[in-house]
């Protein structure tokens, strides 16, 4: 198996405390039905910042920043993305990256 790592986009928290215990449900829902292949569940992300180069930075992380992320086992990229359309990120509008990791010792 491989890891790829899920980057989150966007996406957010719903206002109600009712519309906020029903996410958190899709969450965990989401979660046990990808099983063992979870590595890391990951967490929300907040400040961010970009170092450039030259080495100063920027706020904010860019044009379209990460706002979240989880690490999973897949067989390879098709069925990683496939494991992703699942998150509930996806419903509040937000987007999943979904990138190949390596080994770097392999």
């Amino acid at each position: 198996m491989t890891k790829y790592l899920l980057a989150y986009h966007g996406g957010g928290m719903p206002e109600s405390e009712d519309a906020q215990a029903q996410t958190m449900q899709a969450w965990g829902a989401w979660f046990q039905k990808l099983g063992a292949s979870v590595i890391d569940g990951g967490a929300p992300t907040g400040a961010s910042l970009t170092v450039n180069p030259n080495g100063s930075s920027d706020t904010g992380g860019g044009a379209n920043p990460v706002s979240g992320y989880n690490l999973i086992d897949a067989a390879n990229l098709e069925e990683a993305a496939e494991k992703a359309k699942g998150c509930p990120i996806l419903a509040s509008g937000g987007t999943i990256e979904v990138c190949e990791t390596f080994d770097p010792g392999a």
